[in-house]
C-alpha cells in the first residue's frame, strides 16, 4: 500500500493524513474484497521490518492509528464477515496494541467471508528465517511440501494477484515464499486514491492472462 506520504505532500498535508486516508482505502479494498466471490485472502503490507526507520512520530502515529483503526473496524469485520490475522513479528509493539490485535482475532475468528491479513513488522526473508528456525526448533526436516507449516499463519495458500500502488516496481520483501508464481500488478496510482474498481480491473486482466505454473 504505497504512496500515502506523496498523496499528502501533492496536497500540502502533513504525512499522518494521507496514513489516515490510506486507512479509509483499506476498510473500502477489504469490503470489497469480503463482497466478491472468488476473493478469499486480502492481505496487506502495513508496516514492514524496514518501517521502524521512520522518523519516530511518524512510528509512534502509525502504531496509535493501527490500533484505533482496529478498534472502529471491528463492526465492520463482523458486518462483512471479516476474519482479521496477522503476519510478522509483533514483538516490538507496546502491550496496548497487541492485545488490541489479540482481542480482533479472537473476536473474528469465526467470520468466514474474507480473511483479511495485516502484514505488521513483517519481512519475507524474515519469515523465512524463523519459519526455518522453528523448524529447527521442532527437529522437522523442511520440505517444500510442508514449509507452509511454518509460516506465520498456516493455510492461506499461494499468492495469486499481488498490487503493488504508488508507482514502484519491485517487490519489497513481500510474502517472497507466497509469491513465487503470482501474477503481479503495478500502479502509479497512489493508495489512498486506489478504489474497488481499479481492483476490479486488476482482476479483469488477471483472468485474461495465462498462467503455466513454469509448464507449457
Amino acid at each position: 500500500m504505497d504512496g500515502n506520504g506523496r498523496w499528502a505532500k501533492k496536497r500540502g498535508l502533513p504525512r499522518i493524513k494521507g496514513h489516515e486516508q490510506g486507512a479509509e482505502t483499506v476498510r473500502e479494498i477489504t469490503t470489497f474484497c469480503a463482497n466478491h466471490p472468488e476473493i478469499k485472502v486480502l492481505t496487506l503490507y502495513a508496516f514492514s521490518t524496514e518501517n521502524w526507520k521512520r522518523p519516530k512520530p511518524e512510528v509512534e502515529f502509525l502504531t496509535r492509528l493501527l490500533e484505533r483503526y482496529l478498534k472502529n473496524e471491528l463492526p465492520v469485520y463482523m458486518k462483512e464477515g471479516v476474519r482479521f490475522e496477522t503476519i510478522g513479528d509483533l514483538k516490538p509493539f507496546g502491550e496496548k496494541l497487541k492485545k488490541r490485535i489479540n482481542e480482533t482475532k479472537e473476536a473474528t475468528k469465526n467470520n468466514k467471508k474474507l480473511i483479511q491479513v495485516l502484514a505488521l513488522n513483517y519481512g519475507g526473508r524474515d519469515e523465512i528465517v524463523r519459519a526455518a528456525n522453528k523448524a529447527c526448533q521442532r527437529g522437522v526436516e523442511l520440505k517444500e511440501s510442508n514449509f507452509d507449516d511454518f509460516l506465520d499463519v498456516p493455510g492461506l495458500g499461494d499468492v495469486d494477484i499481488l498490487v503493488r500502488t504508488g508507482g514502484e516496481m519491485r517487490l519489497s520483501n513481500f510474502l517472497l515464499w507466497r509469491s513465487a508464481y503470482a501474477e503481479l500488478f503495478f500502479t502509479n496510482t497512489l493508495w489512498p486514491d486506489f478504489s474497488p474498481k481499479e481492483m476490479e480491473e486488476i482482476i479483469y486482466e488477471f483472468y485474461k492472462r495465462e498462467r503455466r505454473f513454469g509448464g507449457i
